[in-house]
């Protein structure tokens, strides 16, 4: 191999590492709290839905639901999200613990993704998805309660679009951690692990 490649593929593989390992150690089972006992991903939030009423996080006690931020004008992963989770929900039938399941679709990009523009871009997902946006502060301030990434990424026609975490966010019924939620299973294997945690 050319030595002038051996150094920046070494740099490469040492920061691919050093990431799985902050990965690793940000969503282990045993670091899902701090020494205090608080969540140590997600917490309190007060943010707007795509119909206008305030949620806070408190609204959703007592089922468990997901998280995913993502922004309207998003090309490909977002949608394919959506749409995955919307097949998990219609999975998991009409029992009363099913219709009780609820998904959160923040966004990071709260000056374009006003509730008006969030309830369009839900109207073609399951119902039980619920957008939710707020001003630039509250966003950030939940972006970082769930150790979440979102980055604004100029365009070359002067537009822009939004670098951000994919994660999907399994959340307990007493709104705590789980942890990351395989959505990319069986619609049928994704509603039974939704609802085991009932």
């Amino acid at each position: 191999m050319n030595r002038r490649l051996i150094l920046p593929l070494v740099v490469f593989l040492v920061g691919a590492l050093a990431l799985a390992t902050a990965a690793v150690i940000t969503f282990a089972p045993g670091n899902r709290t701090t020494s205090s006992g608080t969540a140590s991903v997600g917490g309190p939030f007060t943010l707007t839905t795509q119909d206008g009423k305030p949620l806070s996080d408190t609204d959703l006690r007592g089922s468990p639901f997901l998280v995913f931020f993502g922004f309207t004008h998003c090309p490909d992963i977002c949608p394919t999200k959506l749409f995955e989770i919307s097949e998990a929900l219609r999975a998991a039938g009409d029992s009363d613990k099913a219709k009780k399941l609820r998904a959160l679709f923040i966004t990071v990009d709260p000056e374009r993704d006003t509730a008006e523009a969030m309830k369009s871009y839900l109207g073609s997902f399951d119902p039980r998805i619920i957008g939710l946006t707020g001003d630039r502060a509250a966003i950030d301030a939940t972006i970082k309660a769930y150790r979440a990434y979102a980055k604004k990424t100029p365009l070359k026609d002067g537009d822009y679009t939004m670098d951000h975490t994919a994660l999907v966010y399994l959340m307990g019924t007493d709104g705590s951690f789980v942890g990351a939620f395989n959505i990319e299973q069986t619609p049928e294997q994704a509603a039974a692990e939704w609802l085991r945690h009932s």
